[in-house]
């Protein structure tokens, strides 16, 4: 699905938005609640400028619209591969828009993640993972690495790889198995306003991806051991 259509569906004509290059910004009504919309289109590749575009409208929205909702609009195809960007810092850059998500988590907006095509790798991870819950439409396509690049990393076989992937969701690329995994809160589909009213209605902004996870078998360990730790701290 394509941004103009995503918007459409979410909020019908009451939207205004801007387009820098793959940089998508503005401000949406949903009821009588006016959400900031932050995010990227086309697949875009996540460099050190379209991170500081994202970064500066996270903190405009902080500064000039205090407690407004903001959604990130989640098409990426990860971190730019460009040995500029690399030179300059890109960790830092990407490192920076985390951060500012997290100081619009801790001054009182309620940040919502949508992946509505696709997110790869640190794109994925400095806005969608950063938020206090994160969806997907089911036709989003997710994943950190390929499994031909996660054997080269890891040394294990492709073959090794796509048998175990069969079973356990952190080997598999794919949305269900972030969903699984506890990444992706819920799915979107039908009726996307209401999904989104219903996101905004939840107060809480607990961490639930570890318990998620465990809930639905998708990583199995990782809340136990947490717990583990607060309790020998």
């Amino acid at each position: 699905m394509d941004g103009l259509t995503l918007l459409d569906r979410l909020f019908g004509s009451a939207h205004d938005t801007q387009r820098d290059g793959d940089f998508i910004h503005g401000s949406a009504r949903l009821d009588d609640q006016v959400v900031a919309l932050i995010g990227t289109v086309d697949h875009a590749p996540i460099g050190i400028a379209l991170a500081l575009k994202q970064a500066r409208a996270v903190l405009d929205t902080i500064a000039r619209d205090p407690g407004r909702p903001i959604l990130l609009l989640i098409d990426t195809q990860g971190q730019m591969l460009r040995r500029r960007d690399e030179l300059l810092g890109i960790h830092r850059a990407m490192a920076h828009l985390g951060c500012c998500i997290d100081l619009a988590r801790r001054e009182g907006h309620r940040v919502i993640g949508l992946v509505y095509d696709q997110a790869l790798s640190g794109g994925f991870i400095t806005s969608g993972l950063i938020a206090d819950a994160c969806y997907a439409l089911p036709e989003a396509e997710i994943r950190v690495m390929r499994i031909p690049a996660m054997a080269r990393v890891t040394k294990i076989s492709e073959e090794r790889l796509r048998e175990l992937s069969q079973a356990n969701p952190v080997f598999a690329p794919g949305v269900a198995n972030y969903v699984a995994m506890g990444g992706v809160r819920a799915l979107w589909s039908g009726d996307l306003a209401a999904e989104l009213r219903a996101a905004l209605a939840d107060p809480s902004t607990e961490d639930r991806r570890a318990l998620d996870g465990a809930a639905r078998g998708g990583r199995k360990l990782a809340a136990a051991v947490a717990q583990r730790v607060l309790d020998a701290a």
